[in-house]
């Protein structure tokens, strides 16, 4: 699966390379190598992010799942014993 970004995300994440080449690297690196850099990254550890994500998600989603029986929960049966309380205050 190739991970896409928008031509904005693009355009920032390249910039924020150029940046941190600048700042962090004895040497600058151009708009150029900046894209194929970022293209590499994408391709190569993209999927790696993206995978973990979808796990994280898929194990947050089989949480939420495994409480709905407590969230929702309704008793059955439970006319009478409306009526067995109502009689008891009494």
């Amino acid at each position: 699966m190739t991970i896409e970004i928008s031509k904005e995300a693009r355009k920032e994440a390249i910039a924020s390379i150029e940046r941190y080449f600048r700042e962090n690297m004895e040497e600058k690196i151009g708009n150029i190598a900046a894209a194929g850099l970022l293209g590499y990254f994408l391709e190569e550890l993209g999927p790696l992010v993206y995978n973990q994500a979808v796990a994280d998600v898929q194990e947050r989603l089989q949480m939420r799942v495994a409480e709905l029986d407590i969230e929702i929960h309704e008793d059955e049966f439970a006319y009478w014993r409306k009526f067995d309380r109502q009689k008891k205050s009494k």
